[in-house]
């Protein structure tokens, strides 16, 4: 009888949650303040990137912010046009792949600025060739970069969110973190692995107990000025699969994160893929990605030395394979592979 009574107890409970989770959807929550806390962001460099688009959001709303990038000149760039806007900005270079420098620097901030109480992981590479001609150094670069960092930033500022019962976990990882396709082995590896780790990590903070301690988990269509936003799927459904724009991406983040939202997959439609995905067979799958040309995806960056951040430049580039796609008549798709010189200043 208790069995029952703890199996209805739970039934009616799973119930309101959903019920919750779908008011959410057409009610805006209330937003929470973010004035005068310490916001500390990875990969933060790029000049178009989500970094420096969120750096500004948070400088809009007050907070402080702590920019880390190996890209030491790109990173004084973002922070000059924060300080534009009022906000109290540090910055420092620091490669998020190397534990114990992440340990180091997390030290010194915690001397110049005081205790990080949000703290977005957004640093992250992608391979530079398919995964049989990939070299070992260059995958398990993006393993440290796009999952074992977060290890290391979360160990480093943690623990002092625990004391306080007072912080925020952001982690910007993507799409290829809840559904996988072809000649991005390493890559959706790394973010399949950071996608578990958030997610543990939630768990444990909600069976403590550390109620205001929150996290949110990022996972985003491609945008407009990543390495993928020349991959593009079949034409027709353009509206559906194009590439997000930035500002309004990194708007939506902003909204997702003062809400303390869990999980904020961009375009809604994503959530859609991840359910479906887990429920349709592998055969059905695998049709899916050809009808929409995700399986003839191609890595167009040309070696590991060449890689670039999804989201922030950690080596400048001369050069870069930008992979042209159309769709015929014929219902055939066509990869133009077309060479693009782009000028950039020598480190």
């Amino acid at each position: 009888m208790a069995v029952l009574t703890d199996f209805l107890l739970l039934a009616a409970k799973v119930s309101g949650y959903i019920v919750y989770a779908l008011l959410q959807w057409v009610k805006k929550p209330t937003e929470k303040s973010i004035r005068n806390e310490i916001c500390l962001i990875t990969g933060a460099a790029s000049p178009a990137g989500l970094g420096k688009l969120l750096a500004l959001e948070f400088a809009q709303r007050g907070a402080t912010l702590v920019l880390w990038d190996t890209d030491t000149e790109g990173n004084e760039k973002v922070a000059r046009e924060v300080r534009n806007l009022g906000a109290k900005t540090y910055t420092y270079t620091c490669d998020v792949s190397r534990r114990e420098e992440v340990y180091s620097m997390a030290d010194d901030v915690r001397k110049d600025v005081g205790d990080v109480t949000i703290l977005v992981n957004n640093a992250g590479v992608v391979p530079g060739k398919p995964f049989l001609q990939d070299s070992d150094e260059a995958l398990e670069r993006t393993m440290r970069m796009n999952c074992h960092a977060h290890f290391w930033t979360v160990k480093a500022f943690l623990p002092q969110m625990i004391k306080q019962n007072h912080g925020h976990i952001v982690t910007i990882a993507g799409s290829f973190g809840l559904f996988a396709t072809g000649c991005l082995e390493g890559y959706c590896a790394s973010k399949f692995a950071v996608v578990g780790f958030h997610e543990a990590l939630s768990h444990e903070l909600k069976a403590k107990r550390i109620s205001d301690v929150k996290t949110t988990l990022v996972c985003p269509y491609f945008t407009d000025g990543d390495v993928f936003h020349d991959c593009r799927t079949r034409k027709e459904p353009k509206t559906l699969l194009s590439p997000l724009n930035p500002d309004c991406f990194v708007k939506t983040v902003m909204q997702g994160i003062l809400q303390n939202q869990h999980m904020l997959c961009v375009p809604r439609g994503m959530y859609l893929a991840a359910i479906l995905k887990n429920f349709l067979p592998w055969d059905a799958q695998v049709i899916i990605q050809k009808l929409l040309g995700m399986d003839k995806q191609k890595q167009h960056l040309l070696n590991e030395a060449f890689s670039l951040s999804t989201h922030t430049w950690h080596t400048r580039v001369t050069c870069l394979w930008l992979l042209n796609c159309r769709w015929k008549f014929s219902s055939r798709l066509v990869f133009t592979d077309r060479l693009v010189r782009i000028c950039v200043k020598q480190p």
